[in-house]
């Protein structure tokens, strides 16, 4: 896939070769708190990426470096993920983003530059958003798109120092969206 940009992120497609820029944003946060990646070291990293990279050679995912346009400068990781194309859904997430941009609506304008890949070109009917139940500002994030709570996996699965976490599943599908 090629890169997806607007006026203020640039989503190019993840390889190898983003490890050195994604672990200077990745060293700084904690992953691991509320989901099941430990990207504690550059080696985790590194491995986290090349799988991502292998899902992609298998039309798994679709991941992506997001790229700041206005700092220009390598702000996070992001993906479509679980791609279905029979029942035409996919997941977004594995978001991980550096903590400056946190709260300055980087993640929003990302986020609609995904749905509206997804429900344009990509022509899926329902998006899936996975959260840790936990985990309140990603939970606020995406209801502010639109994404309705379907339901919560209890004891879904395990993070940081052995919790298991409940799983928030929310949904957008393509007829109530709008990309305001």
């Amino acid at each position: 896939m090629s890169l997806l940009e607007n006026n203020w992120v640039r989503l190019d497609p993840l390889s190898t070769t983003h490890t050195d820029a994604l672990w200077e944003v990745v060293k700084h946060l904690n992953i691991y708190k509320y989901g099941p990646n430990d990207l504690s070291t550059k080696d985790k990293l590194a491995a986290y990426i090349a799988q991502a990279v292998e899902n992609e050679k298998i039309a798994k995912d679709i991941p992506f470096a997001v790229f700041n346009k206005l700092s220009q400068k390598y702000a996070g990781c992001t993906r479509f993920g679980l791609i279905d194309p029979y029942n035409k859904t996919l997941h977004i997430g594995w978001t991980w983003l550096a903590k400056e941009v946190h709260g300055t609506g980087l993640n929003t304008a990302l986020k609609h530059l995904m749905l509206s890949h997804a429900f344009g070109p990509m022509k899926m009917r329902k998006v899936i958003f996975r959260i840790d139940a936990l985990n309140i500002r990603s939970r606020k994030a995406v209801e502010k798109l639109g994404a309705t709570l379907e339901g919560i996996l209890k004891e879904d699965v395990f993070v940081a120092h052995k919790r298991i976490r409940d799983t928030c599943c929310y949904a957008i599908f393509s007829r109530d969206y709008s990309s305001k």
